[in-house]
């Protein structure tokens, strides 16, 4: 298999089962194998994901493989579940943002992993903003209740209907001209909301468990989206846990933006870890509810595991 022609540069759009759908930097998508030789590189979790930046060589018999990957400028990073534990699995790559998004209701919001999906953005110095989704299944005002210590600690929090129409335009402007991440649990409406706010998608969606009150997965690998207004969204498969990696338990503390804001002023300062110390401003905050309870108690579990 000889190769023909110079070596041009694309995006992954997707990949799966050993194929990968690169979009080439002249607007043609082509789909390719991975070269021999870069399977023996040594990288972090996935050698190619969603998001990389590929060199791609064109071959006579039609074929095409990927020759190369560029270093990634971001990367989502999670414990790889079950059996593959105690190594990365690569979400996606090379995005600007994490949009995570819950539903606020049917499934019913699992904070604590949302939680999880904060860290995780925290640790890999990315900026999250927070999509509760499905708002029209609750009562009015329960966003801005329920979902309240999110804002305080300085995230961004939009709710959407795709029934009711609310906070599409607002979702759209969020996206476009950034490269971002669609991330969140099964069933919450990440597929729904794309097609929602980019017509023509036709994304595959599906409904939530009656039996376990969980979503069942629709997109099945993480794809990168194109989207009209500029920029792109990958949007990811439903998680139903989430392993977090590369954060140790000297690190957490900094990862929650409201803990960070008050470490100057415990006793011990930047070497607090907020469990035992006296004179601890993040406990003392948790005590007089200036940071809510279900935060701190998240944050325990997490030093815990």
């Amino acid at each position: 298999m000889s190769e023909s022609g110079p070596r041009p540069a694309g995006t992954v759009l997707r990949a799966g089962g050993g194929t990968y759908d690169v979009s080439l930097d002249d607007g043609s998508t082509v789909e390719a194998s991975i070269r021999g030789r870069l399977k023996l590189q040594a990288r972090t979790g996935d050698r190619v994901v969603a998001g990389d930046r590929v060199r791609i060589a064109h071959h006579d018999d039609g074929a095409h493989t990927i020759e190369s990957v560029e270093p990634r400028r971001s990367q989502l990073a999670r414990r790889a579940p079950g059996r593959g534990a105690g190594r990365a699995r690569i979400i996606v790559a090379n995005v600007d943002q994490v949009v995570i998004v819950f539903a606020a209701a049917h499934p019913e919001p699992h904070l604590r992993m949302l939680d999880r999906f904060l860290v995780l953005a925290e640790a890999n110095d990315l900026p999250a903003r927070i999509v509760v989704n499905k708002t029209d299944l609750v009562a009015p005002g329960a966003i801005d209740a329920g979902w309240a210590p999110y804002r305080d600690a300085g995230y961004s929090v939009l709710g959407t209907s795709v029934v009711e129409q609310r906070g599409l335009h607002e979702l759209r402007e969020q996206l476009c001209t950034r490269e971002s991440v669609l991330a969140g649990p099964s069933g919450v409406g990440k597929s729904s909301l794309l097609n929602a706010i980019e017509p023509g998608l036709g994304l595959r969606i599906g409904d939530v468990s009656a039996a376990v009150g969980k979503g069942r997965h629709t997109t099945v690998t993480a794809q990168l989206v194109p989207l009209g207004c500029g920029g792109f969204v990958v949007d990811t498969p439903g998680l139903r846990e989430l392993g977090l990696w590369g954060v140790d338990d000297d690190a957490l503390p900094t990862l929650f933006p409201e803990f960070r804001a008050l470490a100057d002023q415990c006793r011990f300062r930047n070497d607090c870890s907020h469990v035992h110390e006296p004179d601890c401003a993040v406990r003392a905050a948790v005590a007089r509810g200036a940071i809510a309870r279900a935060r701190y108690d998240s944050y325990l579990a997490m030093r815990e595991h």
